[in-house]
């Protein structure tokens, strides 16, 4: 397997892949709480740490799942996510705010929208690229929305079919974070020899979004295997209240990191493999890489479908009424309600008339038109 050292994608001021400097992003996602004050912490935080850029999750709750989803287990513990998530919301201002400090700390704004409501305020408040999250790698108008920018898409959770499906859309070049969606992720399900299979498979910039405890394994193997991307969780305290909090790591491990992967960079595969095999023992070390085939990782099989997206009603729909896009959505399911079809038969369902009554929240199937 091999990276594709043409394969380069410009990302505002940054050209990511090639021979350039690993992109490296300090996510932040939601850990600022919708404080402002906590946010500019953040961004100084990964400032100071060396990131080239900082990530934020721009959430509307019902563009994401529904209101009857009910309680998932998270890191924290399990709460209700459909009232978190609308505790999260925030007005697009508040965004124009974080990338107007973002700026002035010279560093790129990156932010994942959940749907095309804040896909389109994004694009309104002149983002240089979107990042697309591995739950809405089949969430096709999202991606279509902003295929006129340039696009990092996140493959948890997903085959080569589904990443080929996606691909299809972004028109000004795209670049693949591999990942594993389970938090914590474990190192030893990382399966790095993918990046440069998923490089050479596509013709694209690839990397790694860790979601894994240790602060600089996974980083530098992916540096080591050619990685040209690397997204890590941060927060000011894993005892914090943001959703991700728990698996983030603190602003003085990000700048460990970053150090380290700096010097990867200037390392040959060999030297780099060989000081971590030094350290975590050549068994982790190899478990970690793995074969390279893709498949799902045994900590997110579960996962799937119920992550993705999938055709749901959203309100309660009678026997012959048609569908529209007024009561039906593409949303996560997650565990306790029912997937229904892939959102590629989107356009197949809607104007059929229903078959039977369906109540909101449940999965729109091939038995219901």
């Amino acid at each position: 397997m091999f990276i594709n050292n043409n394969a380069t994608i410009q990302f505002g001021k940054h050209q990511i892949g090639g021979n350039n400097p690993v992109f490296i992003i300090a996510e932040i996602g939601t850990s600022h709480e919708g404080d402002l004050k906590k946010a500019e912490e953040l961004i100084i935080a990964a400032s100071e740490a060396g990131v080239d850029c900082v990530k934020f999750q721009y959430v509307i709750a019902k563009e994401i799942i529904h209101p009857d989803t009910g309680n998932v287990s998270l890191p924290g513990g399990e709460i209700p996510l459909f009232e978190r998530f609308q505790k999260l919301e925030k007005p697009i201002d508040f965004y124009s705010e974080l990338k107007q400090i973002t700026e002035s700390n010279n560093l790129t704004f990156l932010c994942t929208p959940f749907g095309i409501e804040s896909a389109q305020n994004l694009k309104k408040i002149g983002v240089e690229g979107i990042k697309i999250a591995s739950p809405e790698l089949n969430h096709y108008p999202l991606i279509q929305e902003v295929s006129n920018l340039p696009v990092i898409l996140s493959t948890g959770v997903s085959t080569l079919g589904d990443i080929e499906k996606a691909l299809v859309y972004p028109e000004n070049g795209a670049a693949l974070l591999h990942c594993i969606t389970s938090y914590p992720a474990p190192e030893e399900e990382y399966n790095l020899n993918l990046i440069p299979a998923l490089s050479g498979i596509f013709g694209r910039p690839a990397g790694v979004s860790d979601h894994s405890a240790d602060p600089i394994l996974v980083p530098l193997l992916s540096t080591a295997m050619g990685g040209s991307i690397i997204e890590k969780h941060i927060t000011l305290s894993k005892k914090g209240d943001g959703l991700d909090d728990p698996i983030a790591i603190t602003p003085s491990e990000l700048t460990h990191m970053c150090k380290e992967v700096r010097k990867a960079e200037k390392r040959n595969q060999k030297e780099t493999l060989s000081l971590l095999e030094d350290q975590y023992g050549e068994r982790k070390i190899n478990r970690v890489l793995g074969t390279g085939i893709k498949t799902l990782a045994p900590a997110e099989a579960d996962n799937y479908k119920t992550t993705n997206r999938s055709i749901m009603a959203i309100q309660n729909i009678r026997k012959g009424e048609l569908f529209t896009k007024e009561n039906t959505a593409l949303l996560r399911s997650e565990k306790f309600l029912t997937p229904g079809l892939s959102p590629e038969n989107y356009n197949i369902i809607l104007n059929r008339k229903a078959t039977h009554n369906i109540k909101s929240g449940k999965g729109i199937s091939w038995d219901c038109f």
